[in-house]
C-alpha cells in the first residue's frame, strides 16, 4: 500500500509545475487522486441534433463557425455560433472572456447546457463544454473539478494511468462476509467504475461501495481518536442523598415527556460501570438545561463534583445564575471561572475546587487549563458543544478519573449528521416544547418596508415588552454593504427617541457585556441592538420581537437560533427578517423560516441547502473529506457503519489501517475559535 502514498509529482507526466496545480485541488499523492471522484458525467455519444432541439437541457456536438466577446455594463458575454449540419445555434457563456483564447472557429466542440429563447431566437446557456479532437472518447466521460492549468483531458489521462498502474496496490479492507452481507463490490471494481462507469448499474455499485467504506472508516477514525481504552476507573454514580428529589420539588413546572425520557436515559448511563458519552439535543426552548441540571444533581448526590463548560462568558454567567436558582437552599456550592476572573479570586477558587469544597464549577475555555484540578470529578457537561474542537472537549473529559460526559446542543442536528459527527455518542432527543408557548410568527419583508417593522417593534415595547435587533457586523465596512450594529444603534435612537436602547457585541469587554445584559434582563433597556453574540443562551422572557437585518446573510440554523431568543414567555412573539436575497439559496432560507418553527425540520432543510460541510463547519470536523457519501441520501448506511465501527466489525486489521485513516481523513487543527 505504500506505493499509494508516493507523491503525485513523481508520477509519469506530472513534474513540479503540474504538481503545484494538483496540490491546489487537494491531490498530493496517488491515494488522493483515486478518491478525487468526478463531480458529474456526460455521455458525449448521447447528443441531440440542433434541428430537433426543444426547451430544457441538451447535449450538442458541432463545429464552431464564429466566436466573439460582447461587453455590457453588468456582464461580459462570450458567444459561439455552432453548426452540426442540421442547423445552427448560439452558445453563450457569461463572465468568461478568456474563452476567446480557447474556443475558435473551425474547432469541433461538445456542449451541454440549457436552451433558452432570446427575442425569439434559441440559444444555449452552457454549463459544460469540451473541445474535441481525434483522441476524444465519445462515451461516458467523467467531469472533474479543475484549477488553472489543469484541463479535463489532462486529469482524465492521469487518472487512467493511475488506475492501470497503481490500483493493484490498494487494499480491500472490508472482509468478504461484510461485502456479501451488504452487497458491496470489490474495491478495484469500485474505483474503476466511479471514474469510468460502463453503465448506470456499474456506477451505482461503485458509489455504494465507496460511500460505505468512506463512512465506515470515518466512524472508525472518530472512535480511534475519541474513545480511549480504559481498563478500570469508571465513575459509577450511586446515590447517597435525595438532592435530585429536592431539585425536582423546587421546579415551578412539570417536566415534559421528552425531558423525562432524556433524564431516564442519562441517569441509566450514569449508573453503569462504563463511561457515559451522550449527546442531548433539542429545539430552542425545549428545556435541555433542566435535564442537565438533574444529571448534575445525580452526580453530586453520588458524592462527585460536576463541571459545566460554555463557549462564551455571557452563556457561562447565565448558567451560573441559573444553577444558583436550581440549587437554592440545598447547600450546593457553585463556583465560576472565566477568562476575566481576577487573579486573587482565581487562586482561591482553584483551591476550593481542588479541595472538594466547590461542588460545581461553571466556566468557559478556562476550565480545561492545566491548573484546574478536581478532587472527585464525576460529570462533565459541555453546552453548545459545536463551538469547541474535539481536543478541547477531550481535555476537559480527561480531567478526574474518566468522568461521565454529557454534551448539549441547542442547534437541532439531523440524525444522520449527528451519527456521522458523533460516532461514539449516544443520542437523547427532546422534540416537544413546554406547554403554553405560542409559535413565533415569522415575517419576511424587503428592506424598503423596514419602517413597518419598526412600528411593530415600537408597539410591542409600548405594551411593556422588549426587542432584539440583530446585525451581521459591528461597524460599517467599506467592503460590505451590511447594516452595522453601531450605526443602527444611533439611527434607531433618532427614529424612536422615547425608547431605551442598548448595544451588545463581541468587541465589548466582558464586564461591559455583563452590564448591558443585566440592564436588558432587568428591563432598563427596551431594545437590544446586537450581533450574533445573542445567538444562544440568552433568555429574557419579556422579549417578544426579534428583528434581523440582512437576514439573507445568515445561515438557516443560525436564523432559527436567533428566533429562539423570543417567544420564551406566554405572549405572542414575532421574528422579522429584513433582506433582499438575490440568490436562490437565500430565498429558500427565508421561505423556510416562514413555513416552519420546527428546529429539526429547519436543520434538515439547511443540510439539503448547504450540505454537511457548511452546516457544521468543515474546518472543525472534516466533513468536506467525505468525497462520495451523501448524508441526506445515505442515512441507512450511516447507522449501519456506526454500529459496525463500535466493534471494528468487518474491517481487516492491518498495519496499513492507520495509514489509510490518516490519509483519508487528514487531521487539521480542530480547535474552534470564538
Amino acid at each position: 500500500m505504500d506505493r499509494l502514498f508516493e507523491k503525485i509529482q513523481f508520477v509519469k507526466g506530472v513534474g513540479p509545475a503540474r504538481n503545484k496545480q494538483l496540490n491546489r485541488l487537494g491531490i498530493y499523492n496517488i491515494f488522493d487522486l483515486l478518491w478525487f471522484v468526478p463531480r458529474g458525467y456526460f455521455n458525449q455519444a448521447n447528443t441531440t441534433l440542433i434541428s430537433q432541439i426543444g426547451s430544457g437541457n441538451c447535449n450538442l456536438r458541432g463545429k464552431v463557425l464564429s466566436a466573439n466577446v460582447n461587453h455590457t455594463r453588468r456582464f461580459t458575454i462570450f458567444k459561439a455560433l455552432i453548426s452540426d449540419g442540421s442547423g445552427t445555434i448560439t452558445a453563450v457563456w457569461f463572465n468568461q472572456p478568456y474563452l476567446a483564447t480557447i474556443i475558435k472557429p473551425g474547432q469541433d466542440i461538445f456542449i451541454a447546457g440549457k436552451v433558452k429563447s432570446d427575442y425569439g431566437t434559441a440559444q444555449v446557456s452552457v454549463s459544460y463544454y469540451e473541445i474535441l479532437d481525434e483522441s476524444s472518447d465519445l462515451g461516458v466521460m467523467p467531469i472533474y473539478a479543475l484549477t488553472a492549468g489543469i484541463s479535463q483531458k489532462v486529469l482524465r489521462r492521469l487518472v487512467s494511468y493511475v488506475l492501470e498502474n497503481y490500483l493493484r496496490y490498494y487494499p480491500d479492507v472490508l472482509d468478504l462476509r461484510l461485502k456479501q452481507q451488504y452487497g458491496l463490490c470489490d474495491i478495484a471494481y469500485a474505483f474503476n467504475h466511479i471514474h469510468y462507469p460502463s453503465d448506470r448499474e456499474a456506477y451505482l455499485q461503485a458509489r455504494k461501495r465507496l460511500a460505505f467504506e468512506e463512512l465506515y472508516l470515518f466512524q472508525l477514525s472518530l472512535a480511534k481518536e475519541r474513545r480511549p481504552d480504559y481498563d478500570e476507573g469508571f465513575v459509577v454514580h450511586q446515590v447517597q442523598t435525595n438532592l435530585v428529589e429536592q431539585v425536582i420539588e423546587q421546579l415551578p413546572f412539570e417536566l415534559t415527556q421528552g425531558q423525562k425520557r432524556a433524564v431516564e436515559e442519562i441517569q441509566a448511563d450514569m449508573e453503569k460501570p462504563a463511561r457515559m458519552n451522550r449527546l442531548l439535543q433539542g429545539d430552542v426552548g425545549a428545556g435541555k438545561t433542566v435535564v442537565a441540571v438533574l444529571a448534575i444533581a445525580r452526580a453530586l448526590a453520588s458524592g462527585y463534583q460536576a463541571a459545566l463548560m460554555a463557549p462564551t462568558e455571557i452563556l457561562a454567567d447565565q448558567h451560573y445564575t441559573g444553577l444558583k436558582k436550581f440549587f437554592d437552599h440545598t447547600g450546593v456550592v457553585i463556583a465560576r471561572l472565566t477568562g476575566s476572573t481576577t487573579a486573587g479570586v482565581r487562586s482561591s477558587l482553584l483551591e476550593a475546587v481542588r479541595g472538594g469544597e466547590a461542588d460545581i464549577l461553571v466556566g468557559t475555555h478556562a476550565l480545561f487549563q492545566e491548573q484546574v484540578e478536581f478532587a472527585r470529578l464525576g460529570l462533565v457537561v459541555i453546552d453548545e458543544q459545536h463551538r469547541f474542537g474535539v481536543r478541547q472537549r477531550a481535555m476537559l473529559g480527561n480531567k478526574g478519573t474518566y468522568p461521565d460526559v454529557l454534551v448539549m446542543t441547542a442547534t437541532p442536528i439531523p440524525r444522520t449528521l449527528a451519527l456521522t459527527i458523533y460516532g461514539d455518542l449516544d443520542l437523547s432527543i427532546i422534540r416537544e416544547l413546554p406547554p403554553g408557548r405560542k409559535p413565533v410568527k415569522t415575517i419576511n419583508i424587503k428592506k424598503n418596508m423596514r419602517r413597518r417593522a419598526y412600528e411593530l417593534l415600537r408597539k410591542e415595547v409600548n405594551q411593556g415588552h422588549q426587542a432584539y435587533v440583530v446585525c451581521p457586523l459591528v461597524e460599517e465596512s467599506e467592503s460590505q454593504d451590511l447594516q452595522a450594529a453601531t450605526a443602527l444603534y444611533e439611527q434607531l435612537g433618532r427614529i424612536m427617541p422615547e425608547l431605551s436602547f442598548g448595544l451588545l457585541h463581541g468587541r465589548l469587554k466582558p464586564a461591559d457585556k455583563e452590564a448591558v445584559m443585566q440592564q436588558f434582563e432587568d428591563g432598563y433597556i427596551n431594545v437590544l441592538i446586537a450581533t450574533t453574540v445573542v445567538e444562544v443562551g440568552v433568555d429574557v422572557p419579556g422579549a417578544t420581537v426579534m428583528l434581523i437585518e440582512e437576514a439573507e446573510r445568515f445561515g438557516l440554523s443560525q436564523l432559527h437560533q436567533l428566533r429562539g431568543r423570543v417567544g420564551r414567555g406566554k405572549e405572542q412573539a414575532y421574528c422579522i427578517l429584513i433582506g433582499n436575497p438575490n440568490t436562490e439559496e437565500g430565498i429558500k432560507r427565508l421561505q423556510a423560516m416562514e413555513k416552519t418553527n420546527d428546529g429539526f425540520e429547519i436543520a434538515r432543510l439547511d443540510l439539503l441547502i448547504r450540505g454537511p460541510g457548511e452546516f457544521w463547519g468543515v474546518r472543525q470536523h472534516g466533513l468536506n473529506q467525505l468525497k462520495v457519501a451523501d448524508l441526506t441520501r445515505d442515512q441507512g448506511m450511516v447507522e449501519i457503519t456506526r454500529n459496525l465501527a463500535k466493534d471494528r466489525n468487518g474491517c481487516e486489521e492491518d498495519p496499513v489501517w492507520d495509514l489509510y485513516i490518516q490519509n483519508k481523513f487528514k487531521k487539521t487543527d480542530d480547535i474552534a475559535s470564538n
